[in-house]
């Protein structure tokens, strides 16, 4: 996987941050000329701005790349993202490799709304249309698929988008296909042209890697350095808890709905960072642990209650799971003598180094536990 602006460097001297620029475009300029398929970027329409937004090299040769156009620092765009892709397997050319779905690609560009601006324009689809258009391709009017998302007003009337529909339009050329995520542009409303000189879009890529590096610089304070309001009792414990939960479940499901998996925006960021911390911070404090022995224990708990989450369907939403929950908090915190002691036995010795679904059957002890413990409290 590659990409502008890379965060490894190879070792060597300190360099100053123009020289590490300047090495990356040279990078990525040696990259896109080695190409042997064209790509695209967006005619007309948005102006300015241009940019090298990514690239994947596998096995030597580049699988796809990205150019966006337009202004990226608003929902409301005009922008437009145009991926153009191999289409057949390097390794094998009779097998056609496969393209992201119009869908993910909507998403993909939400994600970019959230990581870049932190907007969050909420989860899963909004109200969508599935269309058939025509889009003009280095001059030729060309059919083209188009998936529209529009977000619904939300509770006080406003727009997450403020107003403006994201979409995707798919289009198969010599060779190519052209995934084009845009925003705040009607369907169809999309000119693609052949780039022949990718330079403007490397240089516009180190220029967007600038902004965003003093955006964050100006709000990179630390988590462990953060002051956080202080959590009462095993607050932070359920919080963090319930946190790990919902990211399981919502990762489940869009799995099951064979669409990529992705975890919630509002479940990523700094709030999951600070439910963490806080959660670390406490368990220092009521159990006299060292960091490292907080950071070990929240993570035995959280992997314990979400994995249960994914393997029965009793956790979440009934009496039993709450007191699963409470019992296994107890027992992080305090190594009190709770009714599941059998349970966190069987599953530290899971964590410790068993292997799920293993021919050690430490899985199938520790869900055997927990069903003996399930019994009991029905008895």
């Amino acid at each position: 996987m590659g990409g502008p602006h890379d965060p490894e460097d190879a070792a060597g001297p300190a360099r100053t941050p123009e020289e590490r620029h300047r090495e990356h475009e040279e990078h990525d300029l040696r990259v896109l000329a080695g190409a042997d398929f064209p790509f695209y970027a967006a005619a007309g329409g948005p102006a300015g701005r241009d940019c090298l937004a990514g690239y994947e090299v596998l096995d030597g040769r580049l699988r796809w790349v990205e150019l966006r156009s337009g202004d990226w620092t608003s929902p409301q765009g005009p922008h437009v993202t145009v991926r153009t892709q191999r289409t057949a397997d390097p390794a094998d050319p009779a097998r056609a490799l496969p393209l992201p779905e119009l869908e993910d690609a909507v998403e993909d560009e939400r994600d970019r709304v959230y990581d870049q601006l932190d907007i969050d324009e909420g989860d899963g689809p909004g109200l969508t249309r599935a269309l058939r258009g025509w889009i003009s391709v280095d001059g030729e009017p060309c059919p083209v698929e188009i998936h529209e998302d529009v977000r619904p007003p939300g509770p006080d009337g406003t727009d997450p988008a403020g107003g403006a529909p994201a979409g995707a339009g798919g289009q198969r050329r010599g060779g190519a296909a052209a995934p084009a995520p845009a925003g705040g542009l009607p369907p169809g409303g999309v000119e693609l042209r052949r780039v022949g000189d990718a330079a403007p879009f490397v240089s516009g890529g180190t220029a967007q890697a600038r902004e965003l590096a003093a955006r964050q610089w100006r709000r990179a304070v630390p988590v462990e350095e953060r002051e956080l309001p202080p959590a009462a009792g095993l607050e932070a414990h359920r919080a963090v808890v319930e946190h790990g939960i919902q990211e399981a479940i919502a990762m489940e499901a869009q799995l099951c709905a064979r669409r990529t998996g992705r975890i919630p925006r509002r479940l990523r960021g700094e709030a999951g960072a600070e439910c963490w911390e806080s959660a670390v911070r406490q368990q220092m404090r009521l159990a006299s642990e060292s960091r490292r022995e907080a950071v070990e224990a929240v993570s035995a708990l959280v992997n314990q209650l979400t994995w249960l989450a994914q393997r029965t369907d009793w956790l979440v939403g009934t009496a039993e799971g709450e007191a699963a929950v409470a019992e296994s908090v107890r027992y992080t915190v305090f190594a009190s003598e709770v009714p599941s002691l059998a349970a966190q036995l069987a599953w530290a010795r899971l964590w410790a180094g068993g292997t799920p679904d293993g021919p050690d059957g430490a899985e199938e002890a520790w869900l055997a536990a927990w069903e003996d413990w399930r019994t009991l409290r029905r008895d």
